[in-house]
């Protein structure tokens, strides 16, 4: 088991720039898949990006590819999600999770551990 902290988030307007980061501690936080999932009002927990355990191979949704940049310091045993080009449907709670093994998933379920959750939200 791995413990997450997430940190970052907030309030920003379109157009704008957002960085979370997600602390782990417990278990050889190198051994993990880390992703991010994120969870709007009304609407099911959907995948945002991932990264293997080496940072070798991200990916991403549709929806933030290009726009989103995942990365890893194993050293720091942090992952982050740094934002772009944020929208107004970027607005959502999002969570940091882990999965141990080198096969990343997309699915939450497939994720035991999982950061306490932070707000983004996106102005027009």
């Amino acid at each position: 088991q791995v413990q997450l902290v997430q940190s970052g988030g907030g309030l920003v307007q379109a157009g704008g720039s957002l960085r979370l980061s997600c602390a782990a501690s417990g278990r050889t936080f190198s051994s993990y898949v880390m992703g991010w999932f994120r969870q709007a009002p009304g609407k099911e927990r959907e995948f945002a990006a991932a990264i293997t355990w080496s940072g070798g191979r991200t990916y991403y949704a549709d929806s933030v590819e290009g726009r989103f940049t995942i990365s890893r310091d194993n050293a720091k045993n942090t992952v982050y999600l740094q934002m772009t080009s944020l929208k107004p449907e970027d607005t959502a709670v999002y969570y940091c999770a882990a999965l141990y093994g080198p096969r990343y998933s997309m699915r939450p379920e497939m994720y035991p551990d999982w950061g306490q959750g932070t707000q983004v939200t996106v102005s027009s």
